[in-house]
Parts: structure tokens; C-alpha cells; sequence
């Protein structure tokens, strides 16, 4: 590989992750978590060696609304895909305290049964300031999973909201959980999240909620029809889930594969993930150019001044902003 040799614990854990060693995969994703410096070498250098040990998996992104089932949805459809001999990673990220910084809701507790299984990974991470409840290095954390060997990923966001696009540009496909309310719900549904989902699951489709669940699946439906699809001929499906009693989920899969299938066959899936490589590179151009402006104590106090300016109505953000890498540029 170009760059920073890799050290002797790096290539030490290189191979253990080569070898699908959990603990290894656990003390990975620490690593690339880590904000120190050196721990930020030491990443990029692990992620470098490994990157041609990724891409082979199928990445999923699931959301939802708090309520909609997405916890219960995952333990029932990762213990799904490990009963039939897949290995599957569960990416989980959590809310942050504001306080601490650490993750609230704990998938660990919310999925018992999966956290047991061999066959699975759950990693829960604090969202933090990432706009959308994606942490910055849940892409890394995804190509680490990779190289481990597992052949699902779930991605899980913190709930429906504005910026859910962050989770669709690092997964092969979108799918939203929704609870059986029907049409109440649909109304607090944005269209942006509409747009994204190339599946739509209504849960808890048991019991006195089954009715519910129908019309609900009904009126989606209706929705979607209402939308251009991302793909020409690929419209999203509306299908009834039961986790709990497991009704639904081999179907919800099937679902998917035909799914990521047509996307491969019509080359959609190469050109899909190339678009979402480009927009990672200029992310990261984005965020390490705001952590080097920080480090720079000289160019930090400038953006502190002309933060003032213009939280004051002195300045034009854009203007400021110009201004500062200007500065940058010369320090």
C-alpha cells in the first residue's frame, strides 16, 4: 500500500480481521472512532490495507420513526439471515447525551437475542453532532465489517428526519419501516424520506392491528405511485411485517435481493456506489479542512472573529467565509 507503513499491531490486526476475529473488528471500528491524531494514522492506515478486502457485502439502511419496530425488526431479520448461514453486521447508531456523548438507547439491550448470536455483530455508536443521526465514521466502521467477513450490513439511523439522505449515500438500498397507523402517519412522513425508500416495511401487521396494517400498506402504496422512482422501472414495494411472530421477513429479504439484483443487472449498483465514493471524498475534503482550520491556532482565532461578524449581521456568511481560506491559505 502507498502511504504510512503499516505498523506491527496494524498488520496485526489487518490479519485477525482478515480472519473474521470479532475482538479484532470491536477494537477496529474503536480505532477508527478515535479522534486523536495518532489513532487517525493508525485508521487510515488499517483502512488502506484492508480496502481491497470490501465491497463485497450487501449494505441495507433501515429507518424509521421512534415507535416503528426498527429494533424488533432487526433482531427478527438478522436472526433470519444468520439461520440461514449469512453473517450479518448491525451498524446501530444511536442518539448522543449531550452530556457524555455516548450512545442512549443501547442496541446491545434492545436486541438480546442477536447480540448473542455468533453470526451477528451489533455495533452501537453515538451519533454526535452528524447531521442525520449518521456517525462521521460509520463508513469506515462499514468497510471494516467487510473485510471481516460478514456478508449483510445494517446501517440503523436514529429516526425519520431531514437529513436520512446521509444513510442512503453509503447504502445499496433505502428501506423505511412505518407503523400501522395509515394515514395519520403518512402526514408526518416528509416526502424527502418518501423519496428515498426503495422498500417501505409496515410493521406489526398482527393481531388487532392487522386491519390497520392493510389500509396502511394501501395508502403508501398510493403514495408512491404519486412519486418518480430513483430508477427507471425499479418502483419501491409496500409489504406487512410481523417481527414478532416472524411473519413477512423471509418475504421483506426476497424483496431485497430482486431489488439489489435488478440494480446489478442494469449496472445501477456500480454507478450508484461510485456517486456515493465521490460524495464521501468531498465530505471528508469538507471535514478536514474544518479540523485543520482548527488546529491552526492563528487561522481558529480568524474564524472565531469572523464567526462573530456574522452571527452579528457584520458579514455574509459566504463572504466570511471566503475571507478565512483565503487567510488559510496564506498561514
Amino acid at each position: 500500500m502507498k502511504g504510512r507503513r503499516l505498523k506491527i499491531d496494524e498488520q496485526g490486526l489487518a490479519s485477525a480481521l482478515r480472519a473474521k476475529d470479532r475482538r479484532a473488528l470491536a477494537r477496529a471500528i474503536t480505532l477508527v472512532e478515535s479522534t486523536r491524531k495518532q489513532d487517525r494514522e493508525a485508521a487510515e492506515a488499517l483502512l488502506a490495507e484492508v480496502l481491497p478486502d470490501t465491497g463485497r457485502a450487501v449494505r441495507i439502511g433501515i429507518s424509521g420513526a421512534p415507535g416503528a419496530g426498527k429494533s424488533t425488526f432487526i433482531e427478527a431479520f438478522g436472526t433470519f439471515l444468520t439461520d440461514g448461514g449469512k453473517r450479518v453486521a448491525v451498524l446501530a447508531v444511536d442518539p448522543s447525551s449531550q452530556r457524555s456523548g455516548g450512545s442512549i438507547l443501547g442496541d446491545k439491550t434492545r436486541m438480546e437475542k442477536l447480540a448473542r448470536d455468533p453470526g451477528a455483530f451489533i455495533r452501537p455508536s453515538p451519533s454526535g453532532a452528524t447531521l442525520g443521526g449518521v456517525a462521521r465514521r460509520t463508513r469506515e466502521a462499514l468497510l471494516l465489517v467487510e473485510a471481516a467477513g460478514f456478508d449483510v450490513v445494517l446501517v440503523e439511523t436514529v429516526g425519520v428526519g431531514q437529513s436520512e439522505t446521509a444513510v442512503a449515500e453509503m447504502v445499496d438500498m433505502f428501506v423505511l419501516l412505518v407503523g400501522p397507523g395509515g394515514g395519520d402517519d403518512l402526514q408526518g412522513i416528509k416526502r424527502g424520506v418518501m423519496e428515498l425508500a426503495d422498500l417501505i416495511l409496515v410493521t406489526k401487521a398482527d393481531g388487532d392491528l392487522a386491519a390497520a396494517a392493510g389500509r396502511a400498506a394501501s395508502d403508501y402504496q398510493a403514495a408512491l405511485h404519486l412519486m418518480r422512482p430513483k430508477y427507471p422501472g425499479l418502483f419501491p414495494q409496500v409489504m406487512k411485517i410481523s417481527a414478532l411472530k416472524g411473519e413477512g421477513v423471509a418475504e421483506a429479504w426476497g424483496a431485497m435481493e430482486a431489488f439489489r439484483g435488478a440494480l446489478a443487472a442494469g449496472g445501477h449498483l456500480k454507478s450508484l456506489r461510485e456517486r456515493q465514493a465521490r460524495r464521501w471524498f468531498w465530505n471528508e475534503v469538507e471535514a478536514v479542512l474544518s479540523d485543520e482550520i482548527a488546529a491552526d491556532p492563528a487561522t481558529a482565532a480568524a474564524a472565531a472573529s469572523l464567526e462573530a461578524s456574522v452571527v452579528a449581521g457584520r458579514a455574509l456568511p459566504h463572504a466570511a467565509a471566503r475571507t478565512l481560506i483565503r487567510n488559510f491559505r496564506r498561514a
